[in-house]
């Protein structure tokens, strides 16, 4: 009978998580940019679609769609510091 190793499959099962696991939707507190263009680009990065800005209270809101979970979401920046202040999931 032919041995299986599972160490290969576990690095391959792995590796095969890592797009996903490293585009995560950012925090509070993170810093994604004061320019819609830095923000955009950050958004994207950590896998959230901007589809469009508003300044609200403030603060500049982004909507964007997450990249695994196609949910709407509201991402509230700071215009002074580029920081996350609040995220909630759109309707």
């Amino acid at each position: 009978m032919k041995r299986i190793h599972a160490a290969p499959v576990l690095l391959a099962a792995a590796l095969a998580m890592l797009p996903a696991a490293t585009m995560a939707m950012p925090k509070v507190g993170d810093k994604v940019g004061t320019s819609a263009k830095t923000v955009k680009a950050a958004l994207a990065k950590a896998g959230c679609q901007v589809k469009s800005f508003e300044a609200e209270g403030g603060m500049v809101e982004a909507r964007c769609i997450e990249a695994g979970s196609k949910a709407l979401h509201e991402v509230r920046i700071s215009p002074k510091t580029g920081k996350v202040v609040r995220i909630t999931k759109g309707d």
